[in-house]
């Protein structure tokens, strides 16, 4: 019978083995202009697990060689880990205009916003618009921006008032929800819980404008997975359908 050490040396040349095995496929797909890693980051309003999924099917159908790294950001965040963090792609980066002329984009879409409160609130059935005096009595529930070099974007908060901050859209609709804060949400996040009665909408003084957001790649030095990526995402495929549905229907 084989020692430990004799055991370990036939394992790692049973994984040689197979490595060898594979190696013309992956030589010959880096041949072809395959990158090798592709890291691909995601704004946080456009993330959902399912949108991800479908696209790594379809790209590890043809590209089985190929390491794909997602990340999920917030904000700013997008824009800096295409900047300064060695990503190739980024679903969402805020705006239409890049930050870099070394960048190109795509327009994907507006985010409509709607100030919401649970239904039970004390302002929810305050008639007319809100003004600042009321709004500021109750905390403001927000999502941090996560970029680390770029400056962060402020979210929604009167001066003075109070503010929670919790990790994601879905906490922040829960937190909503459970009457805990006020403050702004993506209208197809929140407009069956609004037709529910669930949550309230209301007009404050400073309403939040659209939020466009864009689909951005590196103008040079990229591969044909990326180039893939972008024709998907510039002849509207089904296969990233669901990182768009914020822009055209109600998700919850």
């Amino acid at each position: 019978s084989l020692t430990a050490a004799g055991s370990h040396l036939l394992s790692q040349a049973k994984d040689w083995l197979a490595w060898l095995d594979s190696m013309p496929d992956e030589l010959r797909q880096v041949n072809d202009g395959v990158e090798r890693q592709v890291n691909i980051v995601v704004n946080n309003l456009l993330y959902s697990p399912q949108a991800v999924a479908s696209l790594l099917s379809w790209l590890n159908a043809r590209y089985p060689f190929t390491q794909f790294h997602f990340s999920r950001q917030i904000y700013m965040g997008v824009w800096d880990s295409l900047l300064y963090e060695g990503f190739s792609l980024a679903i969402g980066v805020t705006g239409t205009e890049p930050l870099a002329n070394t960048f190109m984009l795509d327009p994907l879409g507006s985010v409509q916003w709607r100030f919401v409160m649970s239904a039970d609130h004390p302002l929810a059935h305050v008639s007319g618009p809100l003004t600042e005096a009321q709004l500021r009595r109750f905390p403001a529930i927000n999502i941090e921006d996560s970029a680390r070099t770029l400056t962060k974007r402020v979210a929604w908060r009167l001066p003075g008032q109070k503010e929670i901050i919790v990790p994601d859209m879905e906490t922040k609709i829960a937190a909503h929800l459970a009457g805990v804060g006020i403050g702004f949400v993506p209208q197809p996040l929140c407009q069956t819980l609004i037709d529910k009665n669930e949550l309230v909408s209301c007009t404050i003084p400073t309403m939040r404008p659209p939020s466009p957001l864009s689909l951005a790649w590196h103008k040079f030095g990229g591969g044909k997975a990326v180039e893939d990526i972008v024709k998907l995402f510039t002849q509207r495929q089904p296969e990233i359908a669901g990182f768009l549905s914020i822009f055209n229907t109600v998700r919850c």
